[in-house]
């Protein structure tokens, strides 16, 4: 896997649990992505080589830089584990101490790891050991948020501790972990951040259009941003930030943009996975992309209908002809 800068006007796609997989890296990196990041992955599921977990890791040439995102709570399994990665060729990583969602913080990872500084600088030190063993030279992040607690703002400290033990560079998402994604992400502290430490800092939260990701980057200073939810609406938010960017026009999606998305979604899918299970996902991601449209209750009913990628294909081209729905 390549090495990548961190600049300004190179964007990231974000770990989403369920969603950035390799059909769906592999479009945004076609619509201008520069860094991808993998779903997140549970350490103890690779160390116990759950099959739905190591399904996690699929990747393939073209899918190039990928970050790997790991998460969990004991520094024990950490070792070993990066040691097989390492050795599987991965050379870039992240560690998740920014996940809200219960089923995670019940183990003490994500975000929980937040209450405990000590227990997570610990483990980013086992990842940036056994990173450093990848002939190319591995490289580790760390995604966070403001603090578990609201009000309880460790993120300066966490990032000054993380800094001096190697890590490469660190990742906020401007809200705590309390907040889950409720209220507004709060860019100013992304420019603390910035201020605070000497590695490079991305920024995540409320990135819906290209112009939110060039003005988080103007007020704040920071090196890149990260695009989350933006993506999963429109995969090609990559390119029209970076027009944005460099001054230039940004278009706007259309009919034909959008069926064209949607279909190189399905056909990477079916190439990389080709089976029952990625069918059933796809036919249910495909919505989210014709969300604010008309007649989208119908397009819902009948992609559950389709029972076969070419049903689906026949689907999928009456995107063309829907229409903003009236507001």
């Amino acid at each position: 896997m390549n090495a990548f800068s961190i600049t300004p006007s190179e964007p990231w796609l974000a770990p989403l649990a369920g969603y950035s997989d390799l059909p769906f890296r592999l479009l945004c990196q076609q619509y201008g992505c520069a860094v991808t990041n993998s779903e997140m992955v549970s350490v103890k599921g690779l160390h116990f080589q759950s099959s739905g977990t190591v399904r996690l890791l699929q990747t393939c040439p073209e899918d190039s830089p990928m970050v790997l995102q790991l998460f969990g709570s004991e520094p024990e399994l950490f070792g070993p584990v990066m040691e097989q990665l390492v050795e599987q060729g991965f050379r870039n990583f992240d560690l998740n101490a920014g996940c809200p969602v219960r089923k995670v913080l019940k183990s003490g990872s994500g975000c929980g790891l937040m209450r405990d500084l000590d227990l997570l600088v610990s483990i980013a030190k086992v990842m940036v050991r056994k990173a450093a063993a990848h002939p190319d030279g591995g490289r580790v992040g760390v995604k966070f948020r403001l603090g578990f607690e609201n009000g309880d703002d460790r993120f300066i400290e966490l990032a000054q501790r993380l800094e001096d033990i190697g890590v490469d560079w660190v990742t906020m998402h401007p809200r705590y972990g309390k907040q889950m994604f409720t209220g507004d992400a709060d860019w100013s502290r992304l420019k603390e951040l910035k201020e605070a430490v000497s590695i490079p800092v991305v920024g995540s939260g409320d990135l819906y259009t290209a112009h939110d990701g060039v003005r988080c980057l103007e007020t704040t200073g920071i090196d890149a941003i990260m695009f989350a939810r933006g993506a999963m609406f429109d995969p090609a938010i990559f390119n029209r930030f970076r027009d944005a960017f460099a001054g230039r026009p940004v278009s706007s999606m259309d009919g034909e943009q959008l069926i064209q998305i949607v279909r190189e979604h399905i056909r990477l899918t079916r190439e990389y996975e080709g089976t029952e299970r990625s069918f059933r996902k796809i036919r249910s991601i495909i919505p989210r992309y014709a969300k604010g449209l008309e007649g989208i209750r119908a397009f819902r009913n009948d992609l559950v209908a389709c029972e076969n990628w070419e049903e689906l294909d026949e689907v999928v081209s009456t995107i063309r002809d829907m229409r903003p729905a009236e507001r």
